[in-house]
């Protein structure tokens, strides 16, 4: 059986589907026969446990890990069809912030794709990339070496890059591990105009007690898929209980946020 999650209509939209996903390390399933369809413009967020196989799940979409069994689709594509369309957002845990490189330099990496790895960029990418860092609120640090920079403007920098890709779909994965609340708005406040543009934005989400108001629809991920849809419907008592078991501190506070509804402070 497959789910499907997300909004609007999945023929003109922009869709990741995952068909029978598994993936293991050293023989040790991580991820079990995941069945996902997801469809866009919308901000999806991935949401589980730490160690559920979520930041996983996006590594095999992007090729980052390898599948033991099933198959990925981006707009019925392998990724190597598609890949100039598809962006991605790292963890910021795993990027060298030492590398002597500038604010811009970074930006300028997701034109890369275009212009290919042997050019570089010309007067159209720095103008492109100067406003995909100001839409991140960054235009006036460009030349700044990027270790310099807070962790929110850290991984602004990095979402600015993914923007000037001009993807379809974007896979964030944890974008607001660290980051400040000015920075989580900012970022959200950019998702929310991708997704106005017509893309897929999906986020691996470390803040549950947020994700009943950012997201257009989730998946909750235990190593299987619990449930998929829009929020309102996945986010219910009971597949928190199907997700959670065994952490009754963070089922408490899941119960309240779905129950307001709102953002957390």
């Amino acid at each position: 059986m497959t789910d499907s999650a997300g909004s609007g209509d999945a023929a003109a939209g922009p869709v990741v589907e995952f068909h029978d996903v598994t993936v293991a390390y050293s023989g040790r399933p991580v991820l079990w026969n995941v069945d996902l369809v997801i469809t866009g413009p919308a901000v999806f967020g991935i949401v589980g446990p730490n160690g559920a196989g979520k930041s996983t799940l996006l590594k095999a979409a992007l090729g980052l890990v390898p599948l033991a069994g099933g198959s990925i689709r981006f707009d019925g594509a392998p990724l190597a069809a598609v890949r100039h369309l598809v962006g991605y957002v790292p963890q910021r845990e795993t990027v060298d912030w030492g590398f002597p490189v500038s604010v811009m330099d970074v930006v300028l990496m997701g034109t890369y794709g275009r212009v290919g790895w042997f050019r570089r960029p010309g007067h159209r990418e720095r103008e492109w990339s100067a406003e995909c860092l100001r839409r991140v609120g960054l235009a006036d640090l460009a030349g700044r070496q990027i270790g310099r920079l807070s962790g929110g403007q850290q991984q602004r920098v990095f979402l600015a890059r993914a923007l000037a890709q001009r993807a379809r779909i974007y896979l964030l994965d944890e974008p607001m591990a660290g980051v400040d609340a000015g920075s989580q708005e900012m970022i959200f406040g950019v998702l929310d105009g991708l997704r106005a543009e017509g893309r897929l934005i999906i986020v691996v989400h470390h803040d549950l007690r947020s994700a009943a108001s950012w997201f257009d629809g989730v998946a909750l991920i235990d190593m299987r898929l619990v449930a998929a849809g829009p929020t309102a419907s996945v986010l219910t008592p009971k597949n928190l209980r199907r997700t959670y078991a065994g952490q009754p501190t963070v089922l408490e506070e899941l119960s309240r946020a779905v129950a307001t509804g709102g953002r957390t402070p």
